[in-house]
């Protein structure tokens, strides 16, 4: 079947980022050195349940202030929270406009309120995407099939007319396992050897 609908996860595909940028920030305010506070986090599941909308964003900051022992204002919180994304992206933004004119083009990500609404003001290259499937707003995180399934409706079209790319190899089997052609991400030119292969063109 020749590809409708090619969709994109978001981090370290298209902007990359690093936790730690984060943590370094966090530390100054809560007195735990950068390289613990994750450990810190994990056990409290906040991450995840912000991810996968089972929390606001304002109690998610209040519930991990009070965790970790700091005070801040929210804006400020998002702010350092947000500053694990890295400027230059991985996938050029002439690429996702050629592929906006002749294809469907779909972002698929599991990520938070907090985080999104700052790459969309940071990443002028998202208004290509006529569609965000994101985990908090479905309120299921890959590798669940529910957010592939919401992904493919999005996609008006078969599952095998769609394409996936995604840095985790695990997100890609699963959206194997739902009948979509997906690959794991490397870099661009790997996927536009990828596309090219497939019939895709967005010259």
């Amino acid at each position: 079947m020749p590809i409708q609908t090619v969709i994109f996860d978001l981090g370290r595909v298209i902007i990359p980022f690093d936790f730690n940028r984060g943590y370094e920030r966090l530390a100054p305010l809560c007195g735990i050195p950068a390289g613990k506070i994750p450990g810190r986090i994990a056990p409290t599941g906040l991450v995840q349940r912000l991810e996968s909308g089972g929390i606001e964003p304002n109690d998610f900051v209040r519930e991990l202030s009070t965790h970790l022992n700091f005070q801040t204002t929210y804006q400020d919180f998002c702010e350092i929270w947000s500053s694990i994304f890295l400027p230059a992206t991985l996938i050029a933004e002439e690429m996702l406009e050629g592929i906006a004119r002749n294809y469907r083009l779909l972002l698929l990500s599991n990520t938070n309120a907090i985080h999104f609404e700052m790459v969309r003001a940071n990443y002028p290259l998202l208004r290509h995407f006529h569609a965000y499937i994101l985990s908090h707003e479905v309120g299921a995180m890959k590798p669940s099939p529910r957010i592939y399934r919401e992904a493919i409706r999005n996609a008006q079209c078969e599952a095998a007319e769609c394409f996936f790319t995604d840095d985790i190899a695990e997100y890609v089997a699963a959206a194997r396992e739902q009948g979509i052609d997906a690959v794991q991400f490397q870099n661009q030119a790997q996927i536009e050897q990828e596309l090219r292969a497939r019939g895709v063109d967005w010259s």
